[in-house]
Parts: structure tokens; C-alpha cells; sequence
């Protein structure tokens, strides 16, 4: 809906307002028909009023979606799209619902319909009926939560629960009127429909799609190769449909002046190095990856040197350096970025290790908890929950067993440490915002290094606490922080390890070195 022809929303809302408008056109007439129809409400009013425990729940209902309600969910919502920074989004949204509410109004006022004389007598309404405001209300909002989930939530199970909550809400909202006896059946069935035209045609006239951020960015001193040669390297289970993705990143590549793109796509075998290596054989100026972290790291490492920018579109679970380099979620934002953003050269980090073929990473590496934390992540819950799948394993993992380590910084002589989990980082924060090391920057040179031992299973609540808040001052051993531009942390036996949240087996040593501006990355201007 949000990618199709503006005559698609237009001729659904006009459906919509037209089919309003003629039971409008039919209550003012006082149609026979109409009125037999509605007076049915009489006896379900009746029966309701009847049933003493449904009587307190229903005005409960009525409170929670009245005007008043209204006006702060809205605001609520309005307000966390600006501050995520769909700033469109927020726009459509108060459009929407100020509309909606001065038009029912309007529409109460020009009709002049009274209320069902059935309503209880001790809370009897005397103001106009059709439309029913609690209707058109509700129905607007629910669209508007409809369009963002559509908008900005990948997990198709997440996004159908959210959907049909919004429609069993509607529903309930609506049966709530004619339990009451508030409105007759046509004045509900008449307010939904207005709600949800108005919504329709505020989608038609005004999408929620971000703007290209470079039509109110400074022009870049350097100027695009209008025409350049563009590859995508996709991992193909990490988007809901390939063929959707696909027509996004051709017709946006094609408005910013790319041509149209080549495609490869990752396999099982081949994470993404085969991939960018052909990319760079034929010739591309700009490869943009879409994929979780590892895709990302290997096609970053590929590429790594050859002066090739990459643009990263997240659509992974963690996300982190799409994150840290402060590039959008939302994916066709991030798309936009890596088609018309800035470069940036970035640090990696070589690695070696016992058993371990030499690799790299570009987030973070982890010995103990954390890369148990991995491990134990089980891959069908996270398809279905994504970020909550590690929340889960955590829990499991939270008292793995006290590490021996040593670490030497910069080639210096190795110092001793008792862990549970050591972490190796080029960049500084986790998922919301959380920084686990605060002074990484992934373009200074240097590897920042946090060990952090909790003696007991309690300890790790005012641990955690310390540590993002940064009062860390009378924290003893558990915590430690270290920072150069060589690391090596071995251990006195082989435990869990992990790249960028990929395992990568049990073992007792990593070596990492930080390759300083070794990478070239397109983020916001």
C-alpha cells in the first residue's frame, strides 16, 4: 500500500467516504429500511444492560476512547515517530486525527441526528449521533497503527499481531456504542468507514516515507559518478520477499542517477566474500549489503583497501554497526543513505586465534558470557522475536563459570584477571543506546577492551547498573578497562568465542590488531 500508485489509496478512500456519505444521505432522509435496521440495536442494548458484569467493562471502553483518550494517544504516538525521526509520519498522523474529529463534528452537526432513546437514563447522551465520534476515532487511529507497522516492522508475525489487535480494538470499540445504546448500528458502521477514508486519503495525499535526506543536505564537495556502476550483495533470508526489495533498490537507484544495479545474493557456503569480490571484479563504484552483521563483516573485510564505499541496509537482529554509525533501521532510509550518502573511512580488526583461521571483525569480539550468550540463542525463536531470542538466552548464560585471564595491551607484559565475560570492541554501544564501551569510536585507531566480573548472580544488577551509568570509580576488579592498538586475551582453557555475534568455537587465545581507516563506509550527511 505504501509503495503503490497514489490512486490506489485514493480510490479506496473514496469507496470509503462515498459509502459514508450514502448512509448519511439515508439517516437525514429517514429512510424505512434504515430505521428498521437500526432499531435492532434496541434489543441488544437491552440485553447488555441485562448482563450486570458486562456493564462496568463496557463504560471502562467508553472512558479509554473518548475524546480526551484520544488526544493523548495521539500525541503519544505523534511524538515517538518524531522522536525516531519520522518526522512524515508524525505529520500524517496529527493531520489525520485533527481532521477526522472536526469532520465528525461537522458531520454530527450538518445531519443532526439524536441519540437512541434506549440509552440508560441515569448516563444518557443528548448531543448528535451520526457519525459516532468513538468510531471514526478509533478507526483512524487503528489505520494509522496499521500503516506504521506496515511501514516499519519486518517480523511478518509481529506485524499480522499488531494488525489484528488494531482490528479486534476497532471491533470492540464499535460494539461497545450499540451495547450502550449510545448509536444505532449506522452510526457506527458510518464512523468506521469516515475513519478510515480519512486516513486513506491522508495517505494518498501525503505518504509517510522519509524524503531522500540528501534534497535538505549540504551538496558534498565531491561529485557522484552520475551513472555509476552499483552491485547489491543480499543475504535473501533476512528480507520478507526478494522481488519487493529488488523493485525498492532499482527504482530508488535509478532516481538518485545509479544504474540499475547488479544482484548476488549470499549462500550458505558464501556469507558474502565471494560475492563482493565479484563486485569489485566488474567494476562496481558503490556496493551496498543488505544482511545482518555477518554479512555485513565479511563483505566490509572484501572490500576493504580497494577505495569501494559500502552501503549498509540492516536487516539483521542486532544491527550494531549499522547502529553505531548512526544509519536508519528503517530499510528504505537506509537504502537512501547508501545511495546518496557521505564516506567514511572506518577502523576493522584482524584476528588470529589457536584453531582459528585468520579473520577480522568490525563490532565486537567476546570470550565467556557473551559468546555463550550466542551460542545458546535458539534460531527458531529469534525468526520469530528477533533481539528477545538473546534476552532469553542471557538468562541461561548469566552464571557461566568464573574465567583465568591474561591480557597483554600494545605488546606490554600480560597483567592478570579473573571474568566472566571480556569484551573487545571497535565501537561503544549495544542495542538501545547502551554503551557498553564509551570511549570507542570505530575510526580512532584503537580497540577498547571492558572485563567485567560478578562474583555472584545477584552482583550482575548493580554491575550492569555501574557500567551504563558510568560510575565505575569504586568497582574493583569488576571492572576493568583497557584500550590499544594491539590486544591479545588468552585463557587458562578454551571457552566460548564469538565475531560479531557469530561463534566462532571454543578456544583459550585471541590476537587483534585494529587496522586504522581501512574501510570505506557511506553513512548520513
Amino acid at each position: 500500500m505504501l509503495d503503490r500508485p497514489r490512486r490506489t489509496p485514493l480510490l479506496a478512500a473514496l469507496l470509503c467516504l462515498g459509502l459514508f456519505a450514502a448512509i448519511a444521505v439515508a439517516v437525514a432522509a429517514e429512510w424505512s429500511w434504515l430505521i428498521d435496521l437500526d432499531h435492532r440495536g434496541e434489543s441488544t442494548a437491552n440485553w447488555a444492560v441485562d448482563q450486570a458484569w458486562l456493564r462496568d467493562p463496557l463504560r471502562v471502553v467508553e472512558f479509554l476512547f473518548a475524546t480526551p483518550a484520544m488526544t493523548v494517544l495521539t500525541v503519544l504516538l505523534a511524538g515517538f515517530m518524531l522522536f525516531k525521526g519520522h518526522r512524515r509520519a508524525g505529520i500524517l498522523i496529527v493531520v489525520v486525527m485533527v481532521t477526522t474529529a472536526l469532520a465528525t463534528y461537522g458531520t454530527k452537526v450538518l445531519v443532526g441526528r439524536g441519540r437512541p432513546v434506549w440509552q440508560d437514563p441515569e448516563y444518557f447522551l443528548h448531543s448528535n449521533a451520526y457519525p459516532s465520534g468513538h468510531a471514526s476515532g478509533i478507526a483512524a487511529y487503528a489505520g494509522l497503527v496499521i500503516l506504521l507497522a506496515i511501514m516499519l516492522i519486518r517480523r511478518s508475525g509481529i506485524r499480522r499481531l499488531v494488525i489484528t489487535l488494531m482490528v479486534l480494538v476497532v471491533a470492540a470499540v464499535a460494539a461497545d456504542r450499540i451495547l450502550l445504546g449510545r448509536h444505532y448500528p449506522s452510526d457506527v458502521v458510518g464512523g468506521v468507514l469516515f475513519g478510515a477514508g480519512i486516513v486513506l486519503l491522508g495517505l494518498a495525499l501525503y505518504s509517510p516515507l522519509p524524503r531522500s535526506h540528501a534534497l535538505k543536505a549540504e551538496p558534498l564537495p565531491a561529485v557522484f559518478p552520475r551513472g555509476g556502476n552499483l552491485a547489491v550483495i543480499l543475504n535473501p533470508i533476512k528480507v520478507e520477499s526478494v522481488e519487493q526489495f529488488q523493485s525498492m533498490v532499482n527504482q530508488l537507484a535509478v532516481d538518485s542517477g545509479w544504474k540499475e544495479p547488479r544482484w548476488h545474493f549470499t549462500t550458505v557456503e558464501d556469507s558474502g566474500t565471494g560475492q563482493a569480490e565479484l563486485a569489485s571484479v566488474e567494476g562496481a563504484d558503490l556496493v551496498i549489503v543488505c544482511g545482518g552483521d555477518g554479512t555485513v563483516r565479511e563483505v566490509c573485510a572484501e572490500l576493504a583497501g580497494t577505495g569501494i564505499p559500502v552501503g549498509i541496509v540492516p536487516a539483521g537482529t542486532g544491527n550494531l554497526l549499522a547502529r553505531n554509525l548512526q544509519i536508519p533501521l528503517f530499510i528504505r532510509a537506509a537504502i537512501d543513505i547508501a545511495l546518496t550518502g557521505q564516506d567514511r573511512a572506518i577502523d576493522m580488526v584482524s584476528v588470529e586465534g589457536d584453531e582459528l583461521e585468520p579473520t577480522h571483525f568490525m563490532v565486537m569480539a567476546g570470550m565467556g558470557f557473551d559468546a555463550a550468550l550466542m551460542e545458546g540463542v535458539n534460531e527458531d525463536i529469534k525468526k520469530k522475536v528477533g533481539w528477545i531470542a538473546y534476552v532469553l538466552s542471557g538468562l541461561k548464560a548469566l552464571m557461566f563459570p568464573t574465567m583465568k585471564l591474561e591480557i597483554s595491551i600494545d605488546d606490554l607484559p600480560f597483567t592478570k584477571h579473573r571474568a566472566r565475560t571480556c569484551v573487545i570492541g571497535n565501537v561503544g554501544s549495544l542495542q538501545g543506546g547502551m554503551m557498553l564501551l564509551p570511549d570507542a569510536s570505530i575510526d580512532d585507531g584503537l580497540i577498547d577492551v571492558v572485563v567485567l566480573y560478578p562474583r555472584r548472580f545477584l552482583s550482575w544488577i548493580p554491575l550492569v547498573a555501574r557500567v551504563l551509568t558510568r560510575r565505575e570509580q569504586n568497582a574493583g576488579e569488576a571492572v576493568v578497562r583497557m584500550t590499544g592498538r594491539k590486544v591479545v586475551v588468552r585463557a587458562s582453557g578454551d571457552v566460548p568465542r564469538q565475531l560479531d555475534g557469530d561463534t566462532i568455537g571454543a578456544g583459550a587465545e585471541l590476537r587483534m590488531e585494529c587496522i586504522h581507516g581501512r574501510v570505506l563506509v557511506r553513512v548520513p550527511r
